[in-house]
């Protein structure tokens, strides 16, 4: 099998169309990876660079979309969220303000769960968000907005070009896909901010903006 990997990859350097096949090749392997396979392969190195995390712990995922961060906490239910790391989020197209259309770039503010794991995706690895959730589909109501227009497949994913997703690059990703999958997606909730709000409020002149903001303060664990 190595010597028919090795023996492709040479032929792929030096023909075009041959390259083309081995591409193929691989893309068909990824395929076939599932999240158990993925823990077995990535899951022990990933641990060592995210430790910390405790049985019965729940987890949640803070995103800053002005400062590019997403801060990581997991504590028992009754206790004080621990923050276990801190990441730069690579890429995170759009400005302050919700996600209200599809097409929009926006990356949604709000609560959100992480509702499945996609160990094959184009993006490395991702993480699924359950955007638009019941406060989206309710806010456009108030305002007039079509529900069956917000857009979708919003994630948290590896590489470092998104358009509407968070983009963690690989390593990160990594961390946070064996992250959820050790604490059971039931226990993660992801919260993102326009910003930290310790540098300014958070503030819009939307009713139902500014009562999300206030919610998500109050969510906020402290540091």
């Amino acid at each position: 099998m190595v010597a028919l990997l090795l023996a492709t990859a040479l032929v792929a350097v030096t023909v075009p169309s041959a390259r083309a096949r081995a591409r193929g090749f691989y893309t068909r392997l990824r395929g076939r990876q599932t999240t158990e396979s993925v823990l077995a392969s990535i899951g022990p190195a990933a641990r060592v660079r995210l430790p910390g995390l405790k049985v019965g712990d729940t987890v949640m995922l803070v995103a800053f979309k002005q400062e590019k961060r997403l801060d990581v906490f997991a504590g028992a239910d009754a206790g004080k969220p621990r923050l276990l790391k801190t990441y730069p989020i690579l890429a995170a197209s759009g400005g302050p303000g919700p996600k209200t259309r599809k097409g929009d770039k926006q990356v949604p503010e709000g609560v959100y769960r992480v509702v499945s794991l996609n160990p094959n995706s184009a993006f490395h690895l991702a993480m699924r968000l359950d955007y638009p959730n019941g406060d989206d589909v309710a806010a456009a109501r108030t305002e007039g907005r079509d529900p069956a227009g917000l857009g979708g497949d919003i994630m948290i994913h590896g590489k470092s070009a998104s358009i509407g997703c968070l983009a963690m690059g690989d390593e990160a990703i990594e961390e946070l896909f064996v992250l959820a999958a050790d604490a059971g997606l039931d226990r993660i909730s992801v919260l993102i901010l326009p910003h930290d709000p310790r540098s300014g409020p958070l503030s819009d002149q939307r009713p139902w903006v500014a009562a999300r903001y206030k919610q998500l303060m109050s969510l906020l664990p402290e540091q």
